[in-house]
């Protein structure tokens, strides 16, 4: 399974000149924890940084001392994604060695494709030992039928 497979492509994104209150306006209304910053050159969504619900909290003093602050001044510049054909493991490592959550999704022109999120995962993860609990639930069952 890769990243491409995994990832929510319905990604809530923005601008670094937007301001700090329209950002986290898209969140609240998006019901998401974060917004990936994105420039669009050719056309392309190209992500350059990511905002998340901590980087605003952890912000709070610089908001207050400064209504006009920016995206810009308040993202995550250091991003790490992940090609679309990345397996699952391999963003799961990713996730764990640079201790992010989140993780936008791009193609091969670096483009903005998805978002793939530690929940993401966990829902998939979840989804998946259930459907192997009903197997093995039903291979018994079959079992004890034919042992009668």
């Amino acid at each position: 399974m890769t990243a491409g497979v995994v990832c929510n492509r319905q990604v809530v994104f923005t601008r670094p000149d937007t301001s700090i209150v329209d950002a986290v306006g898209l969140m609240k209304a998006h019901h998401v924890g974060d917004v990936v910053v994105v420039q669009e050159p050719d056309g392309e969504r190209v992500p350059i940084g990511i905002l998340t619900d901590r980087d605003v909290a952890l912000a709070v003093d610089r908001l207050l001392r400064l209504p006009r602050l920016r995206v810009a001044d308040v993202m995550s510049v250091e991003l790490v994604t992940s090609p679309e054909g990345d397996s699952l493991y391999d963003v799961l490592k990713k996730m764990q060695s640079h201790g992010v959550r989140r993780l936008p999704v791009i193609n091969d022109r670096g483009g903005l494709e998805g978002i793939l999120t530690f929940d993401d995962v966990i829902e998939l993860l979840s989804e998946e030992l259930t459907d192997l609990a009903k197997l093995v639930a039903k291979e018994q069952k079959r079992e004890r039928e034919v042992a009668r």
